[in-house]
């Protein structure tokens, strides 16, 4: 019986609830010259914010990636096998940069270095601009002397420390001044979007690195069909030549017997073996050209790769904190603060102070 007058005990009325929210409204209401002290520190913290922090502008690239269709090379695949003619060898190369592969290309340590060493003008290089803009040679300054290190030399004479320079400002750069997305999953389209505090090196960084990829992209994803033209380019010539060769040997050996005896069949056998060569070599010549169109209409159906949508201009996108957007969250920030510390500074005393007293 006393452990359930106990359990009603402890339940709380809705006349409490109101009495207890009628209380800290009053204790708040007394604190508001401390709320208020606090509000009007934020506002000067918010105005202070937004004077001192620089804007960050933003180059946006959107891109369209091209998947290959593949449906009019099967077709002519299955055409070709009915004449003798085996395209396996002639397929495109893989989707290895399709999708959310070229997205990861484009955060790769290779691409981020070799755009921080593209010209940024005719004196200096973009990573020059970067540790400028970026104050890191006064940050580094224990570590490495930047100012002693020439990174215009080709990247193969670099030094350790200058290596580890370029790939330190490259994870820099992946982690808080690049983003590459997909505004929509289902599609193809590709945002390349560079954030920094300068505007130019935002921009020309931002080009520099879509032509980078885009060359490297193009590169990669046409080479193995451009070899395979160039494989079947090289033995149509060579065909060609031994054809010509063939072609010019009958026509001597006709020549040397023009009224060949039709009893006397020793004189015309010369001129017979160099006959059979000439249709040898018209045979595969013929198939040879053949499989090198077909592959050359493979190698174009693999390009363009990237066709650009939208690229950087001038004026860019800049974010920054707008003086009266700062003073309002300053105060709000702050405000909020205060009163969360006002509640808890109460119940301790309320609660922690009267059951020791």
């Amino acid at each position: 019986m006393a452990e359930q007058k106990h359990i009603v005990d402890d339940k709380i009325t809705l006349k409490e609830v109101i009495e207890r929210l009628k209380y800290w409204l009053f204790f708040f209401i007394g604190q508001w010259k401390v709320l208020l002290l606090a509000g009007l520190i934020g506002i000067a913290f918010g105005a202070l914010a937004s004077f001192l922090k620089k804007p960050v502008f933003h180059a946006e690239t959107t891109f369209v990636l091209e998947e290959n269709d593949m449906s009019g090379l099967n077709q002519m695949s299955g055409l070709a096998s009915l004449v003798g003619v085996n395209l396996s060898s002639l397929g495109t190369s893989s989707g290895l940069f399709q999708g959310d592969n070229i997205m990861e290309l484009y955060r790769s340590d290779n691409m981020l270095g070799k755009t921080l060493l593209s010209p940024f003008d005719d004196a200096s290089l973009l990573v020059d601009r970067f540790i400028s803009f970026n104050n890191l040679d006064k940050k580094w300054k224990r570590k490495v002397d930047l100012n002693a290190m020439d990174f215009s030399i080709p990247r193969e004479d670099f030094s350790v420390k200058q290596d580890s320079v370029i790939k330190e400002i490259s994870k820099l750069i992946r982690e808080k001044h690049l983003s590459v997305e997909k505004p929509n999953r289902k599609l193809t389209i590709i945002q390349v979007n560079v954030a920094a505090k300068d505007e130019p090196f935002a921009k020309i960084f931002n080009e520099h690195l879509v032509e980078n990829v885009n060359s490297f992209y193009f590169e990669t994803k046409t080479k193995k069909t451009a070899e395979n033209v160039a494989i079947l380019q090289s033995q149509a010539d060579s065909v060609r030549s031994i054809l010509d060769e063939s072609i010019l040997a009958y026509a001597s050996s006709t020549d040397r017997v023009p009224n060949p005896n039709p009893i006397l069949q020793a004189a015309t056998v010369e001129a017979r073996k160099r006959q059979v060569d000439v249709q040898a070599s018209t045979a595969v010549y013929s198939e040879i050209v053949k499989n090198l169109e077909i592959a050359k209409v493979n190698h174009r159906n693999n390009s363009p790769l990237i066709q650009i949508i939208d690229s950087p201009r001038f004026p860019l996108k800049r974010s920054e904190i707008r003086l009266l957007k700062g003073m309002v969250f300053g105060a709000l920030i702050l405000g909020l603060l205060t009163f969360i510390l006002l509640y808890l500074r109460q119940l301790y005393r309320l609660h922690v102070s009267n059951s020791e007293a």
